[in-house]
């Protein structure tokens, strides 16, 4: 697609959903090219949640191909929070999580990704300024999706969220840690332990088998 348009202009657009972005665009041509060239993959609310004690919301998203993930929205003195999903289901088979009951389904796409902290921002109509990636699924094994979903809510014509303000929840895939670690990011590191030694957590958490505390 060839357009005059700077991507200062149309990475918000984009942010505000494809529909969004086919809609503002006024060159009839370019239009065509883009409903005809990009692919519609946008989630679809499919269920939510309302606390009535603190307004936390939780979203069930429904994907392109039918699969789910879900998300949390909070509110904190220091700013909204959303809790992202970064697979559909996990691989890691930790006793204690439904998310991996039948496996790891596939990962999703850094706009997958996205969309989440989009669509549910969208829909409570409030600024979202922190993103934890604690949700369905391991984001360390999804490596290079999660890297590039941290870049583009960094951007500054993107999500513009500060990497400080960001925390990624592993289980303890030291592999991903070290490769985390020398993308130099700012981001909070939390590391899921669930027990107090190896031989418990081992029970629960096949990871510490290969990785242990």
């Amino acid at each position: 697609l060839n357009t005059s348009m700077p991507a200062s202009v149309l990475y918000p657009m984009v942010n505000g959903g494809i529909g969004v972005l086919v809609a503002i665009i006024s060159c009839t041509a370019f239009r065509e090219k883009l409903t005809l060239q990009a692919e519609y993959r946008l989630p679809k609310i499919e269920d939510k949640l309302v606390s009535k004690i603190d307004g936390t919301v939780k979203y069930l998203f429904r994907l392109y191909d039918g699969e789910f993930v879900e998300s949390v929205f909070m509110r904190y003195e220091h700013g909204n929070t959303i809790c992202v999903s970064t697979q559909v289901g996990c691989a890691m088979g930790c006793g204690f999580c439904a998310s991996t009951i039948d496996g790891k389904i596939r990962n999703l796409t850094p706009g997958e990704i996205a969309d989440q902290v989009i669509f549910a921002q969208k829909d409570v109509g409030e600024r979202i300024s922190n993103i934890v990636l604690m949700g369905i699924g391991e984001p360390l094994d999804n490596y290079e999706n999660v890297l590039e979903f941290l870049k583009k809510a960094q951007n500054e014509n993107g999500l513009g969220i500060s990497y400080r303000n960001i925390s990624l929840s592993t289980c303890g895939v030291v592999s991903g840690i070290d490769r985390l670690a020398k993308e130099n990011m700012p981001i909070t590191l939390s590391i899921s332990l669930h027990a107090a030694n190896d031989e418990r957590r081992s029970e629960i958490m096949p990871v510490n088998n290969k990785w242990n505390i």
